[in-house]
């Protein structure tokens, strides 16, 4: 298995700011990154408060730093890390179907706008996934929900209706171009996962759709989630001077730290915390 000085979760300027500069230190660097068109920064029409960036859209903005970054060589890896897990010489990350092993890991995987639904932690693993390519086969032939807040779920709904599994999709009103046409689509907002010991059902605006199995498909995994006993300090990373956080070899950068949530602060977090990284990692 390749290993990689440091990987960075998260492909917004936190991240490709961290990434450029540890590369500049002659790190390997690998950058795990959701669809950076679905952010809000990538939305934004125009930019104005970015010191030498005299305006332009979030959408030009983001795609002169990637191709910047990538001009140095820059792995980036598309995919959504599911979990980072401590290991005795570093860290290994799962992606989906794969794992990767790393020295050091640098988090810039911005905010989730919204809470957990209820019943969704209680439940994770009894029944709760992030993940159709890594759980799927466990669903073949029962009955699942699929929940779509990020443009993969029509994959890994398209999936898991392939492997034999009587699929549902659930809809906050997104674009499902590309959704097997045999799948039906259900449309609400307010969801709580139902069941005690293992997952019983999926209630959408108050109606429920009987199930084994719910997954649910944001751009990001809850921090709590992520990382075993990762402090956080109202619901972001705690970090110090250095961007380091709680756990050895661990940084974080950007708007998962807390406000101000602006590209300048990002940027600079990034910078910092991959400085942090190079220098734990010359004292290794």
């Amino acid at each position: 298995m390749e290993r990689s000085d440091i990987a960075i979760v998260g492909g917004g300027p936190a991240g490709l700011s961290a990434a450029l500069n540890a590369s500049v230190r002659n790190k390997s660097v690998r950058l795990f990154s959701s669809d950076y068109r679905e952010t809000g920064l990538y939305k934004a029409e125009w930019l104005e408060n970015i010191l030498g960036v005299p305006g332009m859209t979030g959408a030009d903005y983001l795609e002169h730093c990637i191709g910047q970054v990538k001009e140095r060589g820059i792995a980036i890896t598309s995919g959504r890390v599911l979990s980072v897990m401590p290991m005795t010489d570093g860290f290994m990350l799962s992606v989906g179907a794969d794992v990767y092993s790393v020295r050091a890991v640098i988090l810039a995987s911005g905010i989730i706008q919204k809470a957990a639904f209820p019943g969704e932690q209680e439940l994770l693993g009894k029944g709760v996934s992030y993940c159709a390519t890594c759980d799927g086969m466990l669903y073949r032939k029962k009955t699942v929900c699929v929940v779509i807040r990020a443009a993969e779920g029509i994959h890994e709904a398209n999936y898991l209706h392939e492997i034999g599994s009587t699929v549902t999709v659930i809809s906050d009103g997104r674009d499902l171009a590309g959704l097997n046409e045999a799948i039906p689509v259900v449309m609400g907002k307010r969801i709580a996962v139902l069941g005690e010991s293992a997952v019983e059902g999926l209630q959408v605006d108050g109606e429920t759709i009987p199930c084994q199995g719910v997954f649910i498909l944001r751009s990001t995994i809850a921090l709590s989630s992520l990382l075993p006993n990762l402090e956080l300090v109202d619901g972001h990373v705690g970090v110090d001077r250095d961007m380091q956080t709680n756990i050895p070899g661990v940084f974080a950068a950007g708007d998962c730290t807390g406000r101000p949530y602006q590209v300048s602060k990002a940027v600079g977090e990034g910078q910092v915390a991959a400085l942090g990284a190079v220098e734990y990692l010359d004292k290794l």
